[in-house]
């Protein structure tokens, strides 16, 4: 299903799906691929295209991913999030219940989505400085958010999730990825959108995030 929306719609109106994912509705392998042909016309650092898209759609190894990532966001609190955890990393606090919500209602529904994709790219950061952070990173960026894009335009949810940080060698292993070659760089649920009227979320005033000729 394609929703013909503008280039200005989508990415104006590609949100963060957590709630608002169907759970029940398979996405053809199909659609897929052709949300990865898309991700990877994206700009690469000197055209290594190094990306890789890890695409899981069985039923027992989602769920296994799915107890990995919610143990893995444990630790990387240190504890559950709260809602509290959610409202000082929020810019606008009157949004922290639907935050919190669609989080709560992700972790405790994670094991039924379609389908989780995993992005990875050659090279590890652990360690290094800006300018190989910034290659690495630059390389795989792009074209997760391509990927997203392209969802969007399909009826598609996704949500970028980093919660598989923590454990990610013990994820690496499920998935038999070489984890001193390659690093997972997100986690993202897809699933077809419960409804496609996504409207452009409220952001911080141009004016406080523009800047000319310098900072001031």
């Amino acid at each position: 299903m394609r929703l013909n929306l503008s280039a200005d719609e989508v990415l104006s109106t590609t949100r963060a799906v957590r709630r608002r994912l169907d759970l029940d509705r398979p996405v053809p392998r199909a659609l897929i691929e052709e949300c990865v042909d898309l991700a990877t016309q994206a700009p690469t650092g000197r055209n290594r295209q190094r990306w890789h898209f890890i695409v899981v759609t069985d039923r027992a190894r989602i769920a296994a991913l799915a107890g990995i990532w919610r143990r893995a966001t444990a630790v990387a609190q240190g504890a559950p999030l709260t809602r509290r955890d959610i409202e000082r990393m929020s810019a606008h606090p009157r949004s922290t219940r639907k935050v919190m919500d669609g989080f709560v209602h992700l972790h405790d529904n994670l094991h039924r989505v379609p389908a989780i994709v995993i992005p990875a790219v050659e090279g590890r950061t652990d360690g290094t400085d800006v300018t190989e952070q910034a290659g690495t990173w630059g390389s795989i960026l792009p074209a997760v958010w391509s990927f997203m894009l392209a969802a969007r335009e399909r009826g598609l949810g996704t949500v970028w999730t980093t919660g598989q940080a923590p454990l990610e060698r013990e994820m690496a292993g499920l998935l038999g990825v070489p984890y001193r070659r390659v690093m997972l760089a997100a986690f993202v649920p897809l699933a077809y959108t419960i409804g496609t009227d996504f409207r452009p979320a409220k952001r911080i005033a141009r004016e406080e995030v523009l800047h000319w000729d310098g900072w001031a």
